[in-house]
This record gives structure tokens, C-alpha cells and sequence, in this order.
């Protein structure tokens, strides 16, 4: 089988799951990770065979892309803030929208006099906030902690094969016990569980079926339930004029806002994504 029909076999199979354009992208990515021929290599070499090794796994691949699972976990790997990640079905895959949350802090923190802060990331999964913000600020003293063993074992394999250094915890931020354990911060971060328990009906079955759910899915009747833990231990471990970035549920903004005003938080701002939803929130601690 020559490259390029592969290419166009399993994209048409992808048609069934995905619209045109991400079924494209799929099928480049996955004939890349398989051949190591990008999409101009491959359009100049349309007849190049794949070897038995490569057909076995391309068929293993459609087969589990079939079956909804995402692409980021079949090819363990994921992209983020121009990095490559390892990812597998322990932790969420990275989306755009983290992204734009890890500039917004580098941009914040760029203006501020504070050198050599010190940042604490709850909920890491991958690790790719920590990660971002070290690998952009490499002055930045960064900390990260999540309630899963392997989730923090996925984290621990990026730092290392990203080359930086990031204090890990195993630490589960509900129990209010273990605060003492930790130290004073200049920034603290989370994009914690916000999917209410009752959204999940509408959500897609790549993310329900593969992704886990102890780092997606809150109580409807405590959907704000990290925030308000988060916020309280803010008051307890951020610095004099620390802050709070938080990537939000996008129907729950003005209420997370309330809930930092109630603590005492200051100067709070929400921030649009880029598809122009309520994703961010912003506050300092003074």
C-alpha cells in the first residue's frame, strides 16, 4: 500500500466519527507518527510503500480510532504551547484553550517586579501547565501537585524529558490537612474538574469514553467545589499581592467571580477564549 492511499483510506474511515476537517488531521498526524513522513513529504512521494510493520500498525491504529478512542492516546503524544507531551487515558489531553490560560500568566508575569517567582499548579495531569510556564520563564520557581499517582508519573516523564525542573506532590487538595505541607506562592493555577456531572450527556464520546473523569466532572450540587477550596488556600499560601488564574467553566464565570469578591480577592478579571467564551479568571490577593 502506497503512503498516500493510506493516508486517504483511513481518512474516509475517520469521516464516520469526525467532521472533513479534523479527520484530515487526524489521518496526517497518525501516517507522520507511523512513516515520519510529513503531509509535503508525502504528497511528493504518493507511491511510497509501507513496509508489514507499518500496515500492522496502521491498521491497529484505525481500528482503535474507530472505537472513539483519541488519537493523542493511541500515539501517546500531544501537543501544547509549542511542546510535545507524553499523554495516556491517566491524564486529559492538553486543549488550546490551557494554552492561552499559560500565556496569560506569562504575560501577567513578564509585567511584574516580583523576580524569581514561585508557582503552584493544582490538578498538573500532564504536567503541561508547569511545564509551559518553566520552559518560557525558566526563572520561575515551579511547583505542581495532583491526587493521582499516575497522573504525577506522567508529569515526572515530561519534566524530565522536557529538562526542567518542577517540584512535584502527591497531594489531594481537599483534604486541608495537607496545606501545611506546602510553601508560600507568588502565583497559584488550576484548571480543576468543572464539567457538572449534568453536562455530561452532551459531551462527546472520544472524551466520556477514554478521558478520566476524576479530572473532568464536579457535583451539580458543588460545582464550584475546587474553586472554593482553591480560593480559601490562596488566603493561606499566596504572597502579599499574589494571584489567582483559574480556567473556568464557561457558564459559571460571574459566579467564580462572586466567590473571589466574598474572600476578599481584588482586581478579578475574566477572559474570553478564542472562541469567545468565558474561560479565565484572574485575582490578587493583597
Amino acid at each position: 500500500m502506497g503512503i498516500q492511499e493510506a493516508y486517504t483510506q483511513l481518512m474516509y474511515q475517520l469521516f464516520e466519527l469526525y467532521d472533513d476537517r479534523e479527520s484530515a488531521n487526524i489521518a496526517d498526524w497518525t501516517i507522520e507518527h507511523i512513516t515520519g513522513f510529513k503531509r509535503i513529504d508525502r504528497i511528493t512521494n504518493k507511491q511510497f510503500p509501507l513496509n508489514i510493520l507499518q500496515e500492522e500498525s496502521l491498521k491497529t491504529y484505525t481500528e482503535q480510532l474507530l472505537q472513539h478512542k483519541p488519537v493523542q492516546y493511541i500515539l501517546h503524544e500531544a501537543w501544547f504551547a509549542g511542546i510535545k507531551f507524553y499523554v495516556d487515558e491517566n491524564v486529559l489531553i492538553p486543549r488550546p484553550e490551557t494554552e492561552e490560560l499559560v500565556m496569560w500568566i506569562v504575560e501577567e508575569t513578564k509585567k511584574s517586579k516580583v523576580k524569581n517567582q514561585k508557582v503552584l499548579d493544582i490538578g498538573t495531569g500532564s504536567g503541561c501547565i508547569p511545564i509551559a510556564l518553566k520552559k518560557k520563564l525558566p526563572e520561575l520557581d515551579v511547583h505542581a501537585l495532583d491526587v493521582s499517582e499516575d497522573a504525577l508519573n506522567v508529569a515526572k516523564k515530561n519534566a524530565v524529558t522536557q529538562n526542567v525542573d518542577i517540584t512535584f506532590y502527591k497531594t489531594n487538595i481537599l483534604d486541608r490537612d495537607k496545606w501545611n505541607s506546602l510553601p508560600l506562592f507568588d502565583i497559584i493555577v488550576s484548571n480543576p474538574p468543572y464539567i457538572k456531572q449534568s453536562e455530561e450527556k452532551e459531551m462527546r464520546d472520544n472524551v466520556l469514553l477514554h478521558e478520566p473523569h476524576l479530572a473532568l466532572f464536579v457535583p451539580d450540587e458543588d460545582a464550584l467545589l475546587f474553586y472554593k477550596t482553591i480560593t480559601e488556600l490562596g488566603l493561606q499560601h499566596l504572597n502579599k499581592d499574589g494571584q489567582l488564574f483559574f480556567e473556568i467553566n464557561e457558564m459559571l464565570g460571574n459566579e467564580v467571580k462572586d466567590l473571589l469578591k466574598q474572600k476578599g480577592y481584588s482586581n478579578i478579571e475574566i477572559k474570553k477564549d478564542m472562541q469567545g467564551k468565558d474561560r479565565m479568571v484572574k485575582a490578587s490577593f493583597t
